[in-house]
This record gives structure tokens, C-alpha cells and sequence, in this order.
């Protein structure tokens, strides 16, 4: 244990809390720029299995904020990349990539994990997960950034707000490509993995049930706002 030493001194962790984590598995779908933080932040905790979705190659305009690939990673599937590093980081760790186009007929792997973290860049992708997850009823943690900005929720399914409760007009919602600095990147997912980190060990406050976190990198802000469950919801309801 002396390589989560400094976990296991934090009380609410403790040698039966990084048991836990050792025992736990999570899916991470998405390999890009939040994946990077979310996927080494779990590695860096302990969790003994990570999945990796995603279908995508290492470009070298990835590397501004995907620092989980490098220089000689470009072309590579970010799956292999993402798998790589993890397993020079921590052979431990249990690694299960799926180099895919995320969609419905995929739906049976959500039910190997204990929760799914939203790492995709593209808002249908999201919204297809948010189905999946809302089907299977797995806890889905949602992040998504653009420029400095981002925004993390919890959906709880048969409790909480969903994705689509959010966005009930999702086709109205922007597709075109905007920047991304690591900055916001790096902080969205650190969220994103901290409450992963939560809800494994029982640690919830509750704080982002029904509840959008925005953050503003430029003021260096954050901001929660409450949400509801829309009643003509198609997938939640």
C-alpha cells in the first residue's frame, strides 16, 4: 500500500476506503482532452479497472490539452496511447479499451462498470450515452468545455435530471469546432473525477444532484444552478 500511502492517511479514504477503489471499475468515454485528466486522476487514485472508449487517432493538434499522448503517439489510436501510459504509470491497473464509435447497439458494456464519466467532445455522442446510461442505470458524470469554460452534472438515473432534461432542444445546440485551453480542460475533469471518487466511496454531499456546476476560467468562477427533471422527458421519465 505504500504507493497510495498518502491516500490511505486522508481519513474518509483509510485502508478500507483504497480497497474499495482497487475493487472498483469505471468506463471513461472519451480519450481526448478530458479523458486525459480523468483517466490519469483514476489511475493516480487506484481504481483497479478503467475502460476506454473511443475511435478516434492521436493528431498533433491534440496535444494543447491531451497530454495523455505525446509526440510519437500521433496516428496511434488514442485507445492504444491512453492504455500505454497507463500501464507504464501503473501495471496494475486493468485496462479494457474499446476502440469504437460509441452508440446503442454498444449499450451491454456499460453494465461490467460501476459508473461511466462523459469525456466525449461531441454532443451527440453525450446525448447517446446519457440514453444508455439512463437504460442501464448507471450513474453518468457529465463534463463538457469549450475556451475557458466548463460545466460538470451528476445524472442519477430514476432520480435525477438528465442530459436531455437540459438540453430538450438538442438539435438547436452548436457543432462547429471552438478552442479549448488545458486549463479548463484540466479542471472540468478534475471535478469530474472527484466526484467519481465520491460516489465510489460513499462520500456524496449530494451537491451535483440536479445541480449544473459552470465554471469560468476567466473569472475564476464557479456558479451551481439548479435543475429539475422535465416531466415530458422522453428518456428519464
Amino acid at each position: 500500500m505504500e504507493r497510495y500511502n498518502r491516500n490511505i492517511l486522508i481519513k474518509e479514504i483509510g485502508t478500507k476506503g483504497q480497497n474499495i477503489l482497487l475493487k472498483s471499475k469505471i468506463l471513461v468515454a472519451g480519450a481526448g482532452g478530458l479523458g486525459s485528466t480523468v483517466i490519469t486522476s483514476l489511475a493516480c487514485m487506484g481504481v483497479g479497472s478503467i475502460g476506454i472508449i473511443d475511435d478516434d487517432s492521436v493528431e498533433l493538434s491534440n496535444l494543447n490539452r491531451q497530454y495523455i499522448h505525446n509526440i510519437k503517439s500521433i496516428s496511434k489510436f488514442k485507445t492504444d496511447s491512453a492504455q500505454e501510459w497507463v500501464e507504464k504509470f501503473n501495471p496494475d491497473i486493468e485496462i479494457n479499451t474499446y476502440r469504437l464509435r460509441f452508440d446503442h447497439s454498444y449499450s451491454a458494456l456499460l453494465s461490467y462498470y460501476d459508473l461511466v464519466i462523459d469525456c466525449f467532445d461531441s454532443y451527440k455522442s453525450k446525448f447517446v450515452l446519457n440514453d444508455a446510461c439512463i437504460k442501464k442505470n448507471k450513474i453518468l458524470i457529465h463534463g463538457g468545455v469549450s475556451e475557458f469554460y466548463g460545466q460538470v452534472l451528476k445524472v442519477i438515473p430514476n432520480k435525477t435530471a438528465c442530459l436531455r432534461c437540459l438540453f430538450p432542444d438538442k438539435e438547436n445546440l452548436p457543432n462547429e469546432i471552438k478552442g479549448v485551453i488545458s486549463p479548463s480542460i484540466s479542471t472540468i475533469g478534475s471535478i469530474q473525477s472527484m466526484e467519481a471518487l465520491k460516489h465510489i466511496l460513499k462520500l456524496e454531499e449530494k451537491a451535483l444532484e440536479n445541480t449544473l456546476l459552470f465554471f469560468n476560467g476567466l473569472k475564476q468562477s464557479y456558479k451551481k444552478i439548479q435543475i429539475h427533471k422535465n416531466k415530458k422527458c422522453l428518456i428519464c421519465n
